[in-house]
Order: C-alpha cells, then structure tokens, then sequence
C-alpha cells in the first residue's frame, strides 16, 4: 500500500509540474544570423586595427625644397651664313665643225661681166660666206648648186633642168671664210627644160635686154639677184 501511494505521489508530481515549449525553427536562424554578424563585426575590426592602427601617427612630408632661379645665359648669335657664289658656267667648244645653218652663211650670186655683146655668153658663179665665229661644214658640190636665170617674172633658164653627174663636195669653212665657185657655168644664152635638154632651144633677145641671176646652194638662197644685159 505504501509503495502504491508513492508511485500515485509521483504521478500527481509529474503531471502537476509545467512542460517546457519547444523553439521554433526561425528562431534558431536568427540566433545563428545574429551571432555570424557579430563575428564578421569583430573580425573587420580586427584587420583595420592591424593595417591602420589609430596610434600610429602620419609620416611627415618632406618640405619642397625652394626653387632657385638661375637666369639663363645669354646666347651667342648664330653665325649667318654668307651665300656661296654661283659658279658661271664655261660654254665648251664642240667637239668638231658642226653643218653650217642659214643663219651662218651668206650666199651671193656673180657674173664675170655686166653686159655681153653678140655671141658672149655669161659665166656665172657662187660666192658663200661664213659669217659665223666657229667653223662649220657643208656640202658644196653640184648637187647642192642651183642656178637660175629670169627676165621679169619669165624663166629662161636653169641649172639643174639639164644637169648631168651631179656631185657632192664637203668642205669645212673657218669662221669669216669667202669662197667662190672653182669653174664658173655658162649660159648658152637659150631658154631651158626637162623636155628639150638634147633638142633645139629658143635663144634669149638680146639688144639691151637685162636679165637677173639668182642662185642657192646647200638650199640657201641669195640674198639678192645680180642683173646684166645682153646685146
């Protein structure tokens, strides 16, 4: 009986005394929250203590040291240049005669006589001049020669219509150098062309006609003609 009545005490003691409630899971996390803030709190607080303690003081700047003025030296002047001479350039001779030009040579046309009587005929020639301070060459010979004979606008006659073995002469003639035809041409006194060179030809009038010469050689006219008369 005494025992049964223990037990009975014990259960009344149980089931008077009050239970304890149980948390929630949200409260645990944040508990969990709070304390993880905390210790990053503590941790941050430790590195800048650390890397920048708060006793330490700045170091002291150095003060810029006073700029010194220095004036700057005066300069020389610069050496001007003189300009340097142009050197004239020397004109070179040619190597050799060059082929006289027009320009250097002046063609005259001669006859021996200025007036012929009955039966003479007129001998004409080639006078050529250089005029020119250098030599030149060209070329003289028969070929290069015409001859040509006019009363008024009428041609009478000309060399080179019936002109047979025509001939080159090269020749050099000095500078201010005269020469004059070596045989002079004579002028049957007849009218001439291509189509009567070996036939029978009309002769000029004569008494107290006057006929002009004019000539060219190397394709260099006369400066002018020469006239003379026949009788």
């Amino acid at each position: 009986m005494a025992r049964a009545h223990s037990r009975a005490a014990y259960a009344g003691t149980m089931t008077d005394a009050p239970r304890r409630r149980r948390q929630s899971p949200a409260v645990y996390r944040r508990r969990r929250l709070a304390a993880a803030l905390l210790a990053l709190l503590v941790i941050g607080l430790v590195v800048w203590l650390v890397a920048a303690p708060p006793w330490r003081s700045a170091p002291t700047a150095d003060p810029a040291p006073a700029a010194s003025t220095v004036a700057p030296a005066p300069s020389a002047p610069a050496a001007v240049a003189s300009p340097t001479p142009t050197p004239t350039p020397t004109p070179t001779a040619p190597a050799g005669p060059v082929e006289c030009s027009p320009a250097d040579i002046t063609v005259e046309a001669l006859t021996d006589k200025e007036e012929y009587g009955q039966g003479e005929n007129p001998q004409l020639s080639i006078r050529l001049t250089n005029t020119s301070a250098n030599a030149c060459t060209m070329n003289v010979g028969t070929s290069a020669q015409s001859f040509t004979v006019t009363s008024g606008s009428d041609v009478w006659w000309r060399s080179t219509d019936c002109q047979s073995e025509p001939s080159d002469m090269e020749v050099t003639l000095a500078a201010g150098q005269q020469v004059t035809s070596a045989a002079p041409l004579t002028w049957d006194r007849t009218r001439s062309s291509v189509s009567s060179c070996g036939g029978e030809r009309p002769f000029a009038p004569g008494g107290g006609a006057t006929y002009h010469l004019s000539v060219s050689i190397g394709g260099i006219p006369s400066s002018g003609t020469v006239s003379f008369i026949l009788r």
